[in-house]
């Protein structure tokens, strides 16, 4: 079947993360068992293996009304019930975002819904899916299709309420449909909907964001701040039958062009609806041509690649799953999607994991090896030593353990100048983080928050937008300037520390902002939308400052947390690798010495002493082949670069 390489992709994925998380774990057992760990190193492994059981790919779905984008998720997950599960109907079927994951600590698959009049409160969705008991639960029955069908109904569901009702939940009453009641508009019961459901994909880590049109998109500011921005992918549905239109473009402008962050492709555009260019009477010829100069044309109007327009028939694919039509499967062009989620997407997120996890801990991992590797080819050379003295090992033994014991005093010195180092980066460490402090960020928005409050004129709104944005970047600037002086002491010590060992030379991990300030310059961007969306408004304005808050502002506070926690984390952890590099080699010359002293003042043969040191010489042996395998294990290419290719879409692959 079509999804089953998808399938085999996701396991592999799966597995190779879990392949990780063992490595990782042996790794951390083997510190202590050797008496290498330290707390410093214990906290990043920590953090690593958080990561990897709580990734997870999310696929957002986005496009304006009846552009079929329920009907696309239906024939990917849901077709093997033979017939449609989710609503998808001509019309506004999806009215509030839908979410679509698997939930392992839920005894059975649920829907949960927000009532819509949460958007009264100054509190965020993010914030509302820790209080369960403000949902709706409904109970799904996967076994029964027509229970899930009816279940999956509720989501849809509509109220009739008053313009002014409407516009005070955030609707602008122009994209809103009219109800059979004068002066009222028809707005979505329901704010939010989350599903848990067991389908093999989201069981694995996929969740699926279902987004309704234009004026949710506008209406839910957490959309576009929070959920699609940390989507790995953006799947923007168009019709076949009307092209680019104007609103479509006025969603691709406003919400999504700019969640390309340049570093990685994100963005796709599905053409959906391509059954209505067939044609029997010219052709398949003919009506490839036609679909190729759509899908041309369609890239041009984006801006973005002919191979990210995907061309293809969401109807048809749902019936010929059904019906076990396997022409018309392939007619309908669904193969395309199929590979992008299975290869460009995932190959994307191992990368991701490769970058912040792999990485750090190979780094870690190299480090135990090189220790290892020293220590054992100063026991070979000890070795050798006593065996060119047999007549007189126990005195050379002595000479051994009085040179181990110098080397020992001077990694010894150049841990205590570390711990001074570190110390001396842990107080420039509080300067970063004082310039981010919370009670900083929170006299700005005190102050914002009196000035929205105060304020009677639209203009008087945008100074206070426009002032609360210029401190924070103010502080960011502060905090650039404390970076830059700490940068340059990690700097020194690197230098030192690579001049001082040659075969171990590491790069300095410099603290760095680009990240946090582009991450801002995006929130302003979407706050002077804001602003220029404002009219003159006086008995909305406690309203309007609440949703500011609960959306906008949210995202600053949520990027103001982590950018402290990285600094703090930096300033642990900038010499760690050093840090973790003397600790070791100082452990390990403390157990030789040992060794070297028992074995000098037993009254042993010396054939008997050299035999002892060979099976230390093998303990090590034995240690360092672990490290290697475990080196080996971590290094092995994600499932996708195993393959040897990451499928780049052309033309040929998806006309």
């Amino acid at each position: 079947m079509l999804m089953e390489r998808l399938d085999r992709q996701v396991d592999a994925y799966v597995s190779w993360k879990r392949d990780l998380i063992r490595e990782i774990t042996r790794y951390r057992s083997w510190l202590a068992h050797n008496r290498l760990n330290s707390d410093v190193v214990e906290a990043r492994l920590d953090r690593a293996l958080k990561l990897l059981r709580t990734d997870h790919i999310t696929l957002a779905f986005v496009g304006e009304f009846s552009r079929g984008k329920t009907e696309l998720i239906n024939s990917l997950f849901f077709a093997g019930y033979g017939q449609r599960i989710l609503p998808s109907r001509a019309g506004r079927t999806t009215m509030c975002p839908t979410e679509l994951f698997f939930d392992p600590r839920a005894e059975r698959s649920y829907i949960r819904l927000l009532p819509i009049e949460s958007r009264l409160e100054d509190t965020s969705i993010a914030q509302l899916k820790r209080t369960p008991h403000l949902w709706t639960n409904i109970a799904l029955g996967p076994a029964n299709p027509d229970a899930m069908v009816e279940a999956f109904g509720q989501v849809a569901s509509t109220r009739s309420l008053p313009v002014e009702q409407a516009i005070q939940l955030g609707f602008h009453p122009d994209a809103l449909e009219a109800s059979d009641a004068d002066g009222e508009v028809m707005v979505p019961a329901w704010r939010h909907a989350m599903v848990n459901f067991d389908h093999p994909l989201l069981r694995q880590g996929l969740r699926i964001l279902d987004t309704p049109g234009l004026n949710a998109l506008g209406s839910e500011p957490e959309l576009t701040l929070s959920m699609l921005p940390n989507a790995q992918a953006v799947i923007f549905l168009l019709s076949a039958d009307a092209g680019v239109t104007a609103s479509d473009m006025g969603i691709w402008e406003q919400h999504i062009r700019q969640l390309n962050d340049g570093g990685r492709n994100r963005l796709f555009a599905v053409l959906n609806k391509i059954d209505v260019l067939w044609d029997d009477v010219s052709g398949e010829t003919f009506v490839s041509e036609a679909i190729q100069r759509m899908q041309a044309a369609t890239a041009q109007q984006l801006g973005i690649a002919v191979e990210d327009v995907l061309p293809l028939s969401a109807k048809q694919a749902l019936l010929a799953k059904i019906r076990g039509d396997q022409s018309l499967l392939e007619r309908s062009q669904l193969v395309a999607l199929e590979h992008l989620l299975s290869e460009r997407i995932l190959a994307q997120k191992e990368h991701l994991l490769e970058q912040q996890v792999v990485r750090q801990v190979l780094a870690l991992l190299q480090n135990s090896q090189h220790i290892l590797t020293q220590r054992l080819a100063k026991v070979r050379e000890q070795c050798q030593l006593l065996d060119s003295h047999r007549q007189d090992s126990g005195q050379m033994l002595l000479e051994l353990t009085a040179r181990t014991r110098h080397d020992h005093n001077q990694h010894h010195k150049r841990l205590l100048q570390l711990k001074t180092n570190q110390r001396l980066l842990q107080r420039q460490g509080e300067l970063l983080r004082s310039t981010v402090r919370p009670e900083r960020l929170e006299e700005h928005l005190a102050r914002l928050r009196r000035s929205l409050t105060g304020s009677l004129t639209t203009l008087g709104i945008n100074l206070s937008i426009v002032h609360f944005f210029r401190s924070v970047e103010q502080d960011l600037g502060a905090l650039e300037h404390e970076a830059a002086l700490a940068n340059k002491m990690v700097s020194a010590i690197y230098r030192r520390h690579n001049d001082e060992n040659p075969l171990h030379g590491v790069d300095a991990p410099l603290f760095r902002l680009a990240r946090y300030q582009n991450e801002l310059k995006s929130l302003q961007s979407k706050a002077d939308q804001f602003r220029l969306q404002l009219k003159t408004l006086l008995t909305e304005q406690r309203t309007l400052t609440r949703r500011f808050f609960a959306t906008l502002v949210q995202e600053v506070v949520i990027m103001h947390q982590r950018l402290r926690q990285e600094a703090e984390h930096w300033a642990n952890e900038a010499l760690l690798p050093l840090m973790q590099h003397s600790l070791e080699h100082k452990q390990q010359l403390e157990a030789h010495m040992l060794r070297l002293k028992s074995l000098a003042q037993d009254s042993q043969q010396s054939s008997q002493r050299g035999r002892l040191l060979t099976r230390y010489s093998l303990e090590l042996e034995q240690q360092l082949a672990q490290a290697c395998e475990m080196l080996r294990l971590l290094r092995k290419p994600a499932p996708i670069r195993r393959q040897g290719k990451v499928v780049s879409l052309t033309r040929a692959s998806i006309g």
